[in-house]
């Protein structure tokens, strides 16, 4: 039975990064510096020097983080080296069978959470922006309609939405 190219690749990886075990400092500077296209950091331990080459080698193979992943972090960064404090922004994670309340305009609307959309009124939508567009017949984020995430400064002075 023949391997998918899939499976080669995942095995050529697992033996790129076992052979790591084996090579010394000067070694894995090299390899840093041919995958990342700069030099390593000065006082980087042997440990650390063989973790960021094996998680490189990793993301080229298997892909890297999600652009909103890294974007995340970016501003994690700007905001330590800015030496900001760390807001963090609970996340609302809605569970199937979950209803959510919203009176708009003298009427009370239910939405219940689907496993995959939203239900309102026997109707399924696919988000819950599409669902406060049907009600209010206007462009809104629908967690914002729903109260699932809170507005900006910028939001709430421009009455914006």
């Amino acid at each position: 039975m023949s391997r998918s190219f899939s499976e080669h690749k995942r095995e050529k990886l697992a033996r790129d990064i076992s052979a790591l075990q084996a090579l010394d400092v000067a070694q894995l500077r090299a390899r840093w510096r041919a995958l990342y296209t700069t030099e390593a950091p000065e006082r980087s331990s042997h440990d650390l020097l063989r973790r960021a080459v094996a998680y490189r080698l990793q993301e080229r193979a298997l892909g890297g983080l999600k652009s909103t992943t890294r974007r995340l972090f970016q501003h994690i960064a700007a905001d330590a080296h800015a030496r900001r404090p760390l807001k963090l922004t609970p996340v609302h994670k809605l569970e199937a069978g979950a209803v959510l309340i919203r009176e708009w305009g003298g009427v009370k609307y239910k939405v219940v959470v689907l496993e995959s959309g939203f239900s309102l009124r026997g109707q399924r939508y696919r988000s819950l922006s599409q669902v406060a567009r049907q009600i209010t017949g206007s462009h809104w984020s629908g967690p914002l309609f729903f109260g699932l995430k809170n507005r900006t400064k910028v939001e709430a002075g421009n009455g914006t939405h």
